[in-house]
């Protein structure tokens, strides 16, 4: 049975399976039968979605499900995924539902399925979902008449906004000149009015959505627009979300970028001088630069590495115990906080240790060196373990070797595709450039 359910919900190209309107239907009934089992009573779910086009669409198709299985369904509007998990919680939903594809082109959409924790639906849940579809368990219907209740959707966004500023009521943004590129996404009705509301100055560029347009050329995967147009503006700082915003990444006020492991170096020196970084441990991804290791090192800060995926690096902090942890996309989460990272409320505590300390951005940031960095992809036959292959185990045991402790070794395989991905990072470009080619050669002649 082939799995809906990805490491950050259902994800594809809006308008085929499983995101055509009589499957999206069906999830909607077999979500609102499932909950009604576990927790013993008629759930009642909020909607959130992005700017994407199929959005509206979408949320009907869910709703006429959902409410045919016997929920109560309201929605929240546009609105970030983290606005949908908060508001989930604060307004004692039995579940918040996210329809977005994040940083994907507007021809994606997607479904994710928040609990009041904060956390995503458990994996049990999804799985009788899944055997739902599959097994045609649930009526699907394309019933759109059903009228989507948007009567409080001005009152849940003020709720979320008045929820962030009220957690961050010693900051003053006042005199400080700010860029925020909004991705033409969920934070263009939202970003602004949060940084205006605290005193700031804000340059606001891309925050006319037309449903086409969002991360189109902008937001958090093109950073040079936030970086001219801060240097065009002689602004002090910038910000950049990705089309929900739920990750945020950041440009100085020389226009040099920070992406999230710089975010996670300023934090923890940050939270380590207040006292606050649980058992002086930061969490990142194996993807994270090992320039950021070596920076932590130097504060005695132990760095814990999780697979890619911000569910992965939730666990990890929840069986830590630490105070942050994050991806080198700016996806952050400060668990005392929130379980889910929202890029509003990273932007704001950045904002805040920069305040506290002192310091501008590039001042804080000091003390982290990324060290340059090769990914090369080797197409294979069979994914056969490495350790498992002779010739690979020992050309990658002594790569480690002459990395040693200035270089960092990863491989691994696509979960997609059948490629072997070797990525190096060390002192020289060169250097590991060479290294990953002749540990590429191997794999080529081994399994390719």
């Amino acid at each position: 049975m082939k799995k809906l359910f990805g490491t950050d919900g259902i994800r594809g190209e809006a308008g085929t399976f499983p995101l055509d309107k009589t499957t999206i239907s069906a999830i909607g009934a077999s979500l609102a039968a499932h909950l009604t089992e576990k927790n013993g009573h008629a759930p009642r779910f909020v909607v959130g979605r992005d700017t994407r086009e199929s959005g509206t669409w979408i949320e009907h198709a869910f709703q006429s499900g959902a409410s045919s299985g016997g929920a109560i369904c309201e929605s929240a509007g546009v609105i970030t995924t983290p606005g949908v998990a908060y508001i989930t919680k604060a307004a004692e939903f039995d579940a918040g539902i996210v329809i977005s594809a994040s940083h994907n082109p507007f021809q994606d959409n997607g479904l994710k399925v928040f609990l009041p924790t904060g956390q995503k639906l458990d994996k049990e849940t999804e799985s009788l979902i899944e055997n739902d579809i599959h097994e045609g368990n649930v009526e699907k219907t394309e019933d759109e008449s059903e009228p989507i209740d948007e009567s409080k959707i001005p009152e849940y966004q003020e709720m979320y906004i008045r929820y962030l500023i009220n957690e961050f009521t010693g900051l003053d943004l006042s005199g400080l000149k700010i860029v925020v590129d909004c991705a033409n996404g969920a934070a263009s009705g939202l970003a602004p009015d949060l940084f205006k509301n605290l005193g700031a100055e804000v340059v606001v560029i891309n925050d006319q959505p037309d449903g086409k347009n969002i991360n189109e050329n902008c937001g958090s995967l093109h950073l040079e627009n936030v970086q001219a147009k801060l240097v065009q503006e002689s602004a002090d700082f910038g910000v950049a979300f990705d089309g929900d915003a739920d990750r945020s990444l950041f440009v100085d006020e020389k226009g040099e970028i920070a992406d999230g492991d710089a975010t996670l170096w300023v934090m923890a020196q940050h939270l380590q001088s207040e006292g606050k970084l649980n058992r002086d441990t930061v969490v990142a991804t194996v993807m994270s630069n090992i320039g950021l290791e070596m920076a932590l090192r130097t504060r005695s800060i132990k760095l814990i590495r999780a697979a890619v995926g911000d569910k992965y690096v939730l666990q990890e902090l929840l069986n830590s115990g630490a105070s942050i942890g994050g991806e080198q996309s700016g996806h952050i989460i400060f668990p005392q906080r929130s379980l889910v990272g929202d890029g509003m409320q990273t932007a704001l505590n950045l904002l805040e240790a920069l305040q506290v300390n002192d310091c501008t951005l590039g001042e804080m940031r000091r003390g982290f060196h990324q060290y340059p960095q090769i990914l090369v992809n080797v197409v294979v036959k069979e994914k056969r373990p490495f350790n498992e292959v002779p010739a690979i185990a020992i050309a990658a045991k002594n790569l480690d070797d002459e990395l040693g402790e200035t270089g960092r070794l990863l491989l691994r395989y696509s979960g997609t595709e059948n490629l072997a991905r070797v990525m190096i990072e060390g002192e020289d470009q060169e250097t590991i450039e060479e290294q990953a080619q002749g540990l590429a050669k191997v794999i080529r002649e081994s399994i390719g």
